[in-house]
């Protein structure tokens, strides 16, 4: 999994509309460019796109800008940068690595390797929120760490239960 600049520059943006979010306000393009050091021309296209993916809202007018559609609490990092960058795995999908490693071949132990690897990270973009981050950058360091940590361990439990390997 690679995340590409657009991408950081789009979770960026999304997580300080996470910190300002009362489900009403928008907040003008120039400001989230200004406040998180993102060209504006650049973040007004990201918003565009988030915007089809339903992620933001665009309010017209003097007092437009951009909002979250929905609370910062049921908008997970996995959801953002699939819409931005794709996939998650390392090497194209998850169903196209499921595939090859039910095939058998030679590599299939190669291809299953990259499998998990996709599932631990899905497992922690999928259960952090932008209300996890946009706490960790309001308070600077509260318990939403804790909490992608328990995520983090769990995946990889889990990951380890589906393949039979030990975590030793």
């Amino acid at each position: 999994m690679k995340v590409s600049q657009k991408g950081l520059y789009a979770l960026q943006a999304l997580i300080s509309l996470a910190g300002r979010y009362d489900g009403e306000k928008p907040t003008k393009t120039r400001e989230i460019a200004a406040a998180d050091g993102i060209p504006e021309k650049f973040l007004e296209l990201i918003l565009l796109e988030l915007k089809h993916a339903r992620i933001v809202e665009s309010v017209r007018g003097a007092k437009g800008g951009y909002r979250l559609k929905r609370p910062p609490s049921e908008i997970f990092l996995g959801e953002i940068i699939r819409t931005i960058d794709g996939p998650l795995a390392p090497f194209e999908d998850a169903e196209s690595l499921r595939r090859y490693v039910q095939e058998g071949s030679k590599h299939s132990a190669l291809f299953q390797v990259l499998l998990d690897v996709r599932n631990l990270a899905a497992g922690i973009l999928d259960h952090s929120s932008l209300a996890d981050l946009a706490i960790d950058t309001n308070l600077s360091a509260g318990g939403s760490h804790a909490r992608r940590k328990q995520h983090a361990d769990q995946a990889e439990t889990a990951s380890f239960e589906i393949t039979g390997l030990s975590k030793n």
